[in-house]
């Protein structure tokens, strides 16, 4: 039975709740790879849209281009993606993730299987199934862009 306050709570603070508890339970889990939910962001594009640029990289998570340099800076100093000229446009740099990179990041696909499956506990697999189509409905109506978290526009 659920709690008297949570009874009386709308959908909306709900996800908010739930939101933030998730997203500060797997900002712990990537702690463990020493990384943070916006480097994965970052390794995830870069890995699933290999050789965009860093201005193509700042428009897709909706970041500022120059905060998107620093980022790429630190994951390159730390071997994890590669910047190469492009062929295409010479002025241009394509990001792709090294072998360590992409090591990481099956890394990272493992520990959100995980934190997806403790975080839904309670929910079978048809619930989940619900519940998934409910929220990808939601966020279509919000033309929330697929896969990117909407607080990259909000990084500093």
């Amino acid at each position: 039975m659920p709690s008297q306050s949570h009874a009386k709570s709308g959908p909306a603070f709900l996800l908010t709740q739930l939101g933030t508890r998730a997203a500060m339970l797997f900002a712990e889990r990537v702690a463990a790879l020493d990384l943070t939910p916006p480097q994965v962001g970052m390794l995830r594009m870069i890995g699933v849209e290999a050789g965009l640029s860093q201005q193509q990289l700042a428009g897709r998570l909706g970041m500022l281009p120059s905060k998107v340099v620093s980022f790429v800076d630190e994951l390159e100093s730390r071997g994890l993606v590669a910047r190469t000229r492009s062929a295409r446009d010479r002025r241009v740099y394509e990001l792709t993730l090294t072998d360590k990179g992409e090591e990481l990041m099956r890394q990272v696909w493992e520990v959100a299987a995980e934190h997806d499956a403790d975080f839904c506990g309670p929910l079978d697999t048809a619930e989940r199934e619900q519940l998934a189509g409910l929220l990808r409905r939601l966020a279509e109506h919000h033309d929330l862009t697929p896969g990117v978290h909407p607080g990259y526009r909000h990084l500093g």
